[in-house]
């Protein structure tokens, strides 16, 4: 029977979680407030992008760099010709098919059953079985088997691994201790400490960070404090250097007597979660600010500014766009989707120019419709984000 013990402490002990809870704290109130304002019709629209933007960020802290544009062309089934950056293109769709996917699979799960040896290696199996054989190939040669825990011994930066022969026992241990916190706090907390110990685990030949971020995710979204529309991901990849560095130190060593109890700091792992609480609760400020009533209408109208004056050829003739239409745009992303007959009355233009208007803002793919006669929905194309929603995703902006 392997010493598990030497993963310990997994969470940090009541004195030095007292710090932790405000943090905690602070997430829920900053999750549950941005939650409660987003509308289903905002949420729709949003959802596509911010799986290309997870993929994007969790892909950029593995060294796998892909373009915002690279992606979107990738979903259209538009890979390049360069194969290295085509392996990174289909590596991002495959993330943003595999998040989407998990996150219907466990949607009705309690989120302590998220800790569950079995929902790790789901997350895994189910990541790398969207990828080809080549595509799955590590820089040593070796295939990743989707799903299967390593066989071999692996050493991360200064950190030996527990033998591979171990790694089932040291999961059996890392879910029953963080299974049985209760109350949303504690499981942030829990959240938190388990991303680092799982990475300390090492559980799989390759993918463990890509893994371990997508559960980070599910657990909270399955909290219901993110509602799809915040990731740890964006955060911690804008962090990337302090990401790194965190992780590392909560490998470290117990110090002294002052350390906690365990064979490990306690001191760094709650550095490392203190750090992550943080981190998450950034981003969903950030987006409860970019999503307000004033700021994302102020975004559409910049938008159709300038569309307004930088026209494009839709089918034979120019685009019509003008900011009159700004008020039926808003209520389709406040309200949901729209007769065309009520949106083009809404925009305040005449009947052909209302339609060329519609015609224009579904070719920009500001609005969507499943057929040419079905009502229109709200969207957000990749060019829209720098005018309605700037700063989220920056580096879509350059290009």
């Amino acid at each position: 029977m392997p010493a598990t013990t030497a993963i310990y402490p997994l969470l940090p002990d009541e004195k030095a979680c007292a710090r932790l809870l405000e943090a905690a704290s602070d997430l829920q109130v900053a999750g549950l407030r941005l939650v409660g304002k987003a509308q289903p019709s905002l949420l729709a629209a949003l959802a596509p992008l911010l799986r290309a933007m997870n993929s994007y960020y969790t892909n950029r802290i593995e060294g796998q760099h892909t373009r915002p544009a690279d992606i979107e062309r990738a979903l259209r089934e538009n890979f390049d010709a360069d194969t290295a950056l085509a392996r990174k293109q289909r590596l991002a769709v495959a993330h943003m098919k595999a998040e989407e996917a998990l996150e219907v699979e466990f949607a009705d799960f309690d989120p302590r059953d998220l800790f569950a040896p079995q929902v790790v290696v789901r997350i895994h199996d189910d990541l790398h079985s969207r990828l080809s054989e080549d595509d799955r190939r590590t820089d040593e040669g070796d295939v990743v088997v989707p799903g299967s825990l390593r066989r071999q011994e692996v050493v991360v930066a200064n950190h030996l691994a527990p033998p591979a022969a171990d790694v089932a026992a040291f999961l059996k241990e890392w879910a029953r201790v963080y299974a049985r916190e209760h109350g949303r706090e504690r499981l942030l907390i829990a959240i938190a400490c388990s991303h680092q110990r799982l990475l300390w685990i090492h559980p799989f030949r390759d993918g463990n960070g890509r893994v371990a971020r997508l559960h980070s995710h599910l657990v909270i979204r399955s909290l219901g404090l993110s509602g799809g529309l915040w990731s740890p991901m964006r955060g911690l990849a804008r962090s990337r250097e302090r990401y790194y560095a965190a992780l590392h130190n909560a490998d470290l060593p117990r110090r002294n007597d002052l350390d906690g109890r365990g064979a490990l700091s306690q001191e760094q792992l709650v550095a490392f979660a203190d750090y992550f609480l943080d981190c998450c609760t950034d981003q969903a400020r950030f987006l409860e600010d970019r999503l307000s009533l004033g700021n994302l209408k102020k975004g559409i109208a910049e938008l159709l500014r300038h569309l307004e004056a930088n026209p494009w050829k839709v089918g034979s003739e120019k685009s019509v766009v003008r900011v009159a239409a700004l008020e039926a745009v808003h209520y389709c992303a406040m309200a949901g989707p729209l007769e065309r007959s009520r949106f083009v009355a809404l925009s305040g233009l005449g009947e052909r120019s209302g339609r060329r208007l519609l015609a224009s803002l579904l070719d920009f793919g500001l609005l969507r419709s499943p057929s040419p006669k079905a009502p229109v929905s709200f969207a957000l194309p990749l060019a829209s984000l720098r005018y309605v929603l700037p700063g989220l995703w920056p580096e879509s902006e350059v290009d």
